[in-house]
């Protein structure tokens, strides 16, 4: 019988995970941690699709952690998120409460349920010289050779490719063996939509997200300071967006682009969680499609046959 310590919930972009979430949180009386790379950054709402009203399921409002804790510009990362999601999960242990861990990085789920050693990689500026003026796809058939684990879901910007080749050579020679964390036996439940369905509601979430102001959105964050070369960073609605306000895109160029660029990171987000797999995690897997009750009453079965620290009464 498995004894379980965390409840995960994973999936692409648009699959409905954290409304699943929140209402499997409800049943359990838990606290949902995000493992999403943006939305811990303040004033990227829209963008980054927080919809905090999903954290509401049943008329209660969930509690939840890593959101809006950095501000614009900075460049959050995985090392951080691992000690962040640790000093939380350890006080709501210590406290007694079950936490689910829901979000579509898998970079940062994966490093927190294996506990992979991780380090704080500095700049390289020689390398970064060096790189300097590759294209993107010549960037990521660089990444495409280090063995390592890096998050390549996220590289969709020159930036954001350097960075990632930045750590692989990095942890080539500095990476050791010791583990800071525990790995953390967890269910893992994935939400799996068809590709129809899936490209279906990134299409209309998109159109929804434009009408509600998300091009202001950015014109905002430009105008408080932060940079288009530091927005370009984000990626996928901000790097499009930033392009369109800049105008090196039409508004045309910017929402086909930026739709095909969201429907290319879904499909990566996939390929990452198949690989996960691969890896040896057991990922058990719901229709998205299926009514709310169904989706929990089908996590909470799984529960049942297994053992959840702080998630069952004995």
């Amino acid at each position: 019988m498995e004894n379980y310590r965390l409840i995960t919930v994973l999936g692409p972009t648009a699959s409905g995970k954290t409304a699943f979430a929140a209402a499997l949180a409800v049943r359990l009386g838990a606290e949902i941690i995000s493992a999403d790379s943006r939305q811990v950054y303040c004033r990227m709402d829209i963008g980054t699709g927080k919809d905090l009203s999903a954290y509401t399921a049943d008329g209660e409002r969930v509690a939840y952690h890593l959101i809006d804790i950095c501000e614009p510009g900075y460049k959050y990362n995985v090392f951080e998120f691992q000690h962040d999601f640790f000093r939380i999960y350890d006080k709501l242990t210590a406290e007694g409460k079950p936490a689910v861990l829901c979000g579509g990085t898998g970079m940062y789920i994966e490093a927190v349920l294996k506990g992979y050693k991780l380090l704080d990689v500095p700049e390289n500026p020689a390398l970064r010289q060096s790189l300097k003026d590759k294209t993107l796809k010549e960037l990521e058939a660089i990444l495409a050779g280090y063995k390592t684990l890096h998050n390549k879901t996220d590289v969709d910007t020159a930036q954001r490719a350097v960075r990632a080749i930045e750590i692989e050579e990095y942890y080539k020679t500095a990476a050791p063996a010791k583990r800071d964390y525990a790995p953390i036996d967890s269910l893992i439940i994935g939400l799996d939509i068809s590709r129809e369905l899936r490209r279906q509601r990134i299409s209309e979430r998109l159109r929804t997200r434009l009408d509600e102001g998300m091009i202001d959105e950015v014109r905002q964050l430009l105008a408080s300071g932060v940079t288009p070369e530091e927005l370009i960073y984000y990626g996928l609605e901000y790097k499009y967006l930033t392009l369109y306000i800049t105008g090196k895109l039409s508004y045309e160029e910017m929402t086909r682009q930026l739709e095909t660029a969201i429907h290319q990171f879904a499909k990566r987000q996939m390929t990452w969680f198949r690989g996960m797999e691969r890896r040896g995690f057991v990922i058990r897997w719901i229709d998205a499609a299926l009514p709310m009750p169904e989706k929990v009453a089908r996590a909470e079965e799984w529960l049942n046959n297994g053992r959840v620290t702080n998630f069952l009464t004995e």
